[in-house]
């Protein structure tokens, strides 16, 4: 399912992203900490519709708290410190300019649940109910899989521009060529046939084929067409089409699906039946499973971008055909 790869993919980060604060924490290496501040503004304001901003960059150091939304009345605290003592003194400073506000407390990189149910010494009577007002990970990313798939794609693509690493060039290459090789010693059911041969723009075929999360992929991995290219040249220059018969075999996978699923789902379920053709292999050498994924993915965008898959907008030899 598409949202189980969105929800997976932003588990990953944030749970990743919260060890990393926590160990170079403890090696007193803070500028996770700093950068974390602005992160979580944007991501907060992103799941709940407020309208944070980060009052350090006005106020440095301000007391008790971090982030204020003067819209929607919140005041919150970020911190990867989380417990009774760290919340309590953030609630005895003076914050009289904030009356009315709610007082939220965001622990960035340790589990909070057990303050959940404490009971908090709150000197001025702040607006703040420990069950719904503390925050961390695992609560967070509770609310990010209730969401609706538009809004967790939002929060994927958000995440993505902020934490994800770009893999290294050199590692995809070397892996493609492997997973290539182990493809064209397949016997794949398809006949060859020609490609296509009139000219479209990506963005028009994405948009004609209905394509929404697997937009996400062609629009980070169709980069990597040249590169694909020259590994299948390479293979060909053997003297046998292996680049045909691979095309061919996505095709397979592609065409056998049909229509019985939205496109999104058809795009997601080639990249996983060719990941079982190539586990199912004699000749398949085990890499890492999401530098795996990570490859297929790259080579069913390739087939996209090639236009062996979906059809094309413009006409021409039809991948259904």
């Amino acid at each position: 399912m598409n949202r189980q790869k969105y929800f997976n993919f932003i588990e990953e980060k944030l749970t990743h992203l919260a060890f990393r604060i926590e160990t170079r924490g403890v090696l007193n290496i803070l500028d996770l900490h700093l950068h974390s501040e602005d992160f979580f503004l944007h991501l907060l304001n992103l799941l709940f519709g407020w309208e944070l901003q980060n009052l350090n960059a006005e106020q440095k150091n301000s007391a008790g708290i971090d982030l204020v939304d003067d819209t929607n009345k919140i005041i919150a605290q970020v911190s990867a410190t989380a417990n009774k003592q760290k919340i309590e003194s953030s609630l005895s400073k003076d914050l009289s300019n904030y009356n009315n506000y709610k007082f939220k407390f965001i622990s960035i990189s340790k589990n909070a649940s057990k303050l959940r149910t404490q009971e908090f010494c709150n000197p001025h009577n702040l607006n703040f109910d420990p069950d719904k007002d503390i925050f961390d990970i695992p609560s967070l990313l509770g609310h990010i899989g209730g969401m609706k798939i538009d809004q967790q794609i939002n929060v994927y693509e958000f995440i993505k521009k902020e934490l994800k690493n770009e893999p290294d060039p050199e590692k995809v290459e070397s892996n493609l060529t492997k997973i290539i090789k182990i493809l064209s010693k397949e016997d794949w059911s398809l006949g060859a046939v020609g490609f296509e041969t009139v000219p479209y723009d990506p963005e028009i075929k994405i948009s004609f084929n209905q394509l929404e999360a697997a937009k996400v992929l062609i629009d980070d991995y169709k980069i990597y067409y040249h590169r694909i290219d020259n590994i299948y040249s390479d293979f060909d220059k053997q003297g046998v089409n292996k680049s045909i018969s691979i095309l061919n075999g996505i095709r397979t996978e592609y065409l056998t699906l049909g229509a019985t699923v939205s496109p999104d789902q058809r795009f997601f379920s080639i990249i996983d039946k060719v990941i079982q053709k190539i586990r199912a292999s004699a000749n398949y050498t085990s890499i890492p499973a999401e530098e795996l994924e990570l490859c297929v993915q790259i080579l069913v965008v390739d087939a996209f971008i090639r236009c062996k898959i979906f059809k094309n907008p413009i006409g021409g030899v039809s991948a259904d055909s």
